[in-house]
């Protein structure tokens, strides 16, 4: 019954903006939908951990394991966020005239059909309806990144549709090799997720490792993978910063727990190591990636899309390291870069909306112009960056430890010098930003109360999980790293 709330809740509010006359209180009353949201989300959580079957399946359309319940859980925590930074920001937007009423209804409606799609993959067993609505996630975010129809955003979105659609197309043909082993050597005619499950032990190895590649490259590219991720910067710095902190915090993870979810497909026929090789890869090489071009960067928003490049590859190194906690790990960095970096494009917003500009060169004395943003996006680059006490730091930390547990000295070296490459260019990026004198003919700026909300929120989860991990957290993730690793 919660399921079906939770699911059904962003697509009343997509169908409720349509009947709005005012942005203001279409805002609030979108808000607060995501606040009823976010609630109904704590009570199947509180229910959920618990039950002693820790899974759940529903007319064999829906399944809820840990690895749903945690994925749904970071999600909700990051709409309920934009859906408050959103209420000041597209009253701005309209106030400027930058936004009509109309496309004001226009944004509620698309920001709450994104948020349904993403909560939709999370909740299927039907791998096929995944592929779908992941694909439909890119359709709905793309009128998003073009929704200022100007030159830039529009070539953007094109981009952004073209990249993801051909990899996707590769995801499908991994799909396809899945049921072919499926269905020839196990006998299971379906692409029921738990229906192949029960019979992946028969997998032909060969066909599964040929399958695996095809699924890291295909959703990879939707996840930010390197080389895949040329689609990302531009369709981040293009679309509106409420949407950039749900694409970088939530819309990545999401193509990840696809790639998740087919690794346990493959670990009773081809053991962990197989996938533990690719996440590897991968990670290493979005690492390198990103941490060459955040050196470079001179816009704000492609300097944030290009960090999360940097945290993808984070997030898949850990997911390689495996058995020796490197999966716990990963998985809570996945939580804390969704919400750290929500933070961080909630700020550029209000960055960009003050100076008119994109350009960090152009930018100086944020702290002066808008106080309470200024200081928090200076203290943001130091906790993305994942210095203590933040929470980044935390899981930063784990995933090295599980790096030297296991004993990939060489793998946990070249990520340290990665971060350190990193952390120095977002630093310097960020305080150049922050600090130094204001232009005299900038007065000092009003800020919306609704950003102070938001920035807050997240903020209490930043600095909170940096301290202490509460229980329920820490049981979901280990719930989660015996789930992906069982065979």
């Amino acid at each position: 019954m919660l399921i079906g709330l939770i699911i059904s809740i962003p697509l009343i509010l997509s169908v409720i903006s349509l009947v709005f006359r005012k942005e203001k209180a279409l805002g609030i009353v979108n808000a607060f939908g995501y606040c009823m949201l976010l609630l109904v989300c704590a009570l199947f959580v509180k229910s959920f951990l618990a039950s002693s079957q820790m899974r759940l399946s529903l007319w064999d359309w829906l399944y809820v394991d840990s690895l749903s319940v945690f994925f749904m859980v970071t999600t909700i925590i990051v709409a309920f966020a934009a859906s408050i930074y959103s209420v000041g920001y597209i009253e701005e937007e309209v106030k400027e005239g930058k936004v009509t009423l109309r496309k004001a209804k226009g944004y509620y409606f698309l920001f709450n059909l994104f948020c349904f799609v993403m909560l939709l993959v999370i909740v299927l067993n039907n791998l096929a309806l995944v592929w779908i609505a992941i694909e439909m996630t890119t359709l709905v975010s793309a009128f998003l990144v073009g929704f200022y129809n100007a030159k830039e955003s529009i070539e953007a979105a094109w981009k952004y549709i073209i990249i993801c659609s051909v990899g996707i197309t590769f995801a499908l043909l991994g799909i396809i090799f899945f049921y072919y082993t499926s269905s020839t050597h196990a006998g299971v005619k379906s692409l029921q997720w738990l229906k192949m499950l029960n019979g992946a032990h028969l997998f032909d190895p060969k066909v599964v490792k040929i399958a695996l590649v095809f699924i890291f490259v295909g959703y990879g590219t939707k996840a930010g993978f390197a080389p895949m991720h040329n689609w990302l910067p531009d369709a981040h710095s293009q679309a509106l910063s409420p949407i950039s902190g749900l694409l970088s915090g939530v819309l990545l993870k999401i193509s990840l727990y696809a790639i998740l979810r087919f690794v346990m497909l493959a670990n009773p026929s081809v053991g962990y190591a197989f996938s533990a090789k690719l996440f590897i890869l991968f990670g290493l090489c979005s690492l390198a990636i990103a941490a060459g071009f955040i050196i470079v960067q001179k816009d704000l928003k492609r300097l944030l899309a290009y960090s999360s490049v940097e945290h993808m590859g984070v997030i898949s190194v850990g997911l390689g390291l495996g058995a020796a906690g490197g999966i716990y790990a990963a998985l809570f960095h996945v939580f804390n870069h969704a919400v750290t970096k929500a933070f961080m494009f909630f700020c550029a917003g209000n960055a960009v909306r003050a100076y008119r500009t994109n350009n960090m060169n152009k930018m100086q004395g944020m702290i002066q112009l808008i106080p309470f943003a200024g200081t928090a996006i200076f203290l943001g680059a130091f906790a993305l960056g994942g210095l203590p006490p933040f929470s980044i730091f935390m899981s930063e930390v784990l995933i090295l430890i599980a790096g030297f547990v296991s004993k990939q000295y060489f793998v946990s070296a070249l990520m340290l010098i990665f971060l350190a490459v990193a952390f120095a260019g977002l630093v310097h990026h960020i305080s150049k930003i922050a600090l130094g004198s204001k232009s005299q003919s900038m007065a000092r700026q009003k800020e919306t109360l609704s950003t102070k909300i938001a920035l807050l929120f997240l903020g209490i989860f930043i600095l909170g999980l940096g301290l202490k991990i509460p229980y329920p957290l820490f049981s979901l993730l280990s719930n989660c790293q015996k789930l992906i690793l069982a065979q």
